[in-house]
């Protein structure tokens, strides 16, 4: 039987993997187990009616990810049709953040479908099988994550108080918010996540299920038509590779961003060999980030072209000229690789939530089109059926000898938080559970004035930038799971304690 190993961001995701192990899946059975665990008994910080992507590495085969990003919706539509059914909120969470919910916030969904063909392409055992873990924990209660608990105390009132079943699932008789750790009942997901099962990924797409999501984001007045979720299609696209020393590492390609701002860091930090991030270190840590997310800003956030951005910046990251061209959440993740050499990083996110829940169904919606930082193009004069952008890179790497799958959860800090503990891994050599414990930094360029932001224990150099220096690790920073296979020395695997992570190995 194949061995697994799985790091992922809650303990009941495990069980998942640990489930589908025993039933013999390998590693993209897992990983795919895991993923759809979390996406649906993580309220708040994800859901099933989101968006992924997968990055699979076979041995014998060129690594791919398939991209089930959120897409425009309105294929159909006239123009006077589309845009409306938005409402704009302020949460206090991160800071504060403002973002769009309600019906014409939700995008097309296609994390289902990104699920669907990475099981086609690499899985091994039944559809069924990678569902029923969830389906038995979704049925008998789940209890609420911390960090779900964290954000729904900024979100519950303004934004998933929209719907009846929505509502009743997060709230006690006296209307008062669960805490952490009470059991969580979604009134009807179970029986939608049967249907799933027994039926394909179909019957969300062009069934009963899509049926109810289309009409009720019709009714208030959004954009997603059936014709939408008909027509959608995960997309299987070569994987973007780089070189660090003997690794090789392949993550998410354009048209999402954050696999090519991932890829631009590896590259501009390639020369680090230190044993630790000493302030020389730390100050082109610095530098890098700045230019990257400065890069990112200015040119990808708003290109007609992202390929062709994303080229320019990873071309001038290969010849060692970005420092001097460039100067200045909510999502979940599982990594997996088993003892035949695949490895499988899976990341999903549904943005903030629209707060929108069709009735009858339990699937909470995305609110993809209202995630106005990753927006910052006009969504309404997008093209139906457009990939919108992401910061989500789940990526996979091998040597010569060993395959390792990584990835995390952390909007805007995903890139950061992944190219910090590959550093700590491939170049300063740090043992696994000590580079994902290890601080932090993040140059936060989403308010009016960057800022550097940190977490302590760090010899921070002299910046510029204004410090803010949090009291501890901190969520902030990201959820880094990683699991690592080598023919030599087995597996090694590890979560983050920044998230409520969870971890499983196979027995031999």
């Amino acid at each position: 039987m194949t061995r697994v190993a799985v790091a992922t961001t809650s303990a009941i995701a495990a069980d998942a993997a640990r489930e589908v192990a025993d039933a013999g899946g390998n590693a993209v059975d897992c990983a795919l187990a895991t993923a759809l665990m979390s996406m649906n008994t993580e309220p708040g910080v994800c859901a099933l009616a989101g968006g992924a992507y997968v990055t699979v590495w076979a041995p014998g085969h060129d690594p791919v990810t398939f991209d089930g990003n959120h897409a425009v919706p309105g294929l159909g539509l006239p123009d006077d049709e589309r845009g409306k059914g938005k409402v704009p909120v302020r949460i206090d969470y991160g800071g504060g953040i403002s973002t769009i919910v309600g019906p014409g916030s939700v995008a097309i969904p296609g994390a289902l479908a990104a699920v669907d063909r990475a099981w086609r392409r690499f899985g091994s055992l039944p559809w069924s099988e990678l569902f029923r873990p969830t389906i038995e924990v979704v049925r008998s209660g789940f209890p609420l994550p911390a960090a779900c608990r964290y954000y729904l105390g900024y979100s519950g009132d303004l934004i998933f108080n929209r719907s009846s079943d929505g509502y009743a699932a997060l709230h006690d008789e006296h209307g008062r918010l669960y805490e952490r750790g009470s059991s969580i009942r979604v009134p009807h997901l179970a029986d939608s996540l049967a249907a799933i099962a027994n039926d394909g990924a179909a019957v969300f797409y062009e069934g009963e299920l899509a049926e109810a999501i289309s009409s009720h984001v019709r009714k208030g007045g959004g954009a997603l038509t059936r014709d939408d979720l008909a027509s959608y299609e995960a997309l299987e696209r070569p994987a973007l590779v780089a070189d660090v020393d003997d690794w090789h590492i392949a993550t998410n390609p354009p048209p999402a961003i954050g696999g090519a701002v991932l890829t631009a860091m590896l590259l501009a930090c390639g020369d680090l060999h230190a044993s630790d991030w000493d302030s020389t270190s730390l100050d082109k840590l610095i530098r890098v980030q700045r230019a990257c997310l400065d890069f990112r800003r200015h040119r990808l956030d708003k290109a007609d072209d992202v390929h062709g951005e994303a080229t320019a910046l990873i071309r001038t990251a290969r010849q060692g000229q970005l420092l001097s061209q460039w100067s200045s959440s909510s999502t979940v993740h599982a990594s997996a690789v088993d003892d035949s050499g695949i490895g499988c990083a899976v990341t999903a996110s549904s943005g903030y939530g629209s707060g929108e829940m069709p009735d009858g169904t339990g699937l909470w919606l995305n609110n993809g089109l209202g995630e106005i930082e990753l927006n910052r193009r006009d969504v309404d004069s997008r093209t139906p059926g457009e990939r919108l952008p992401s910061n989500m890179a789940p990526t996979v790497a091998r040597s010569e000898d060993s395959v390792m799958a990584i990835g995390s959860p952390g909007a805007d800090r995903i890139t950061t938080a992944i190219h910090q503990v590959l550093v700590n891994l491939l170049q300063f050599g740090m043992p696994l559970a000590e580079a994902i414990a290890h601080p932090r930094i993040h140059v936060d360029t989403t308010g009016e004035a960057d800022c550097l932001r940190a977490e302590p224990g760090l010899d921070m150099p002299e910046s510029d930038l204004p410090l803010h220096a949090f009291p501890d690790i901190n969520m902030y920073f990201g959820g880094v799971s990683v699991a690592a296979f080598s023919r030599g020395l087995g597996f090694d695997v590890a979560a983050d304690a920044r998230r409520e992570g969870g971890i499983f190995v196979s027995d031999a």
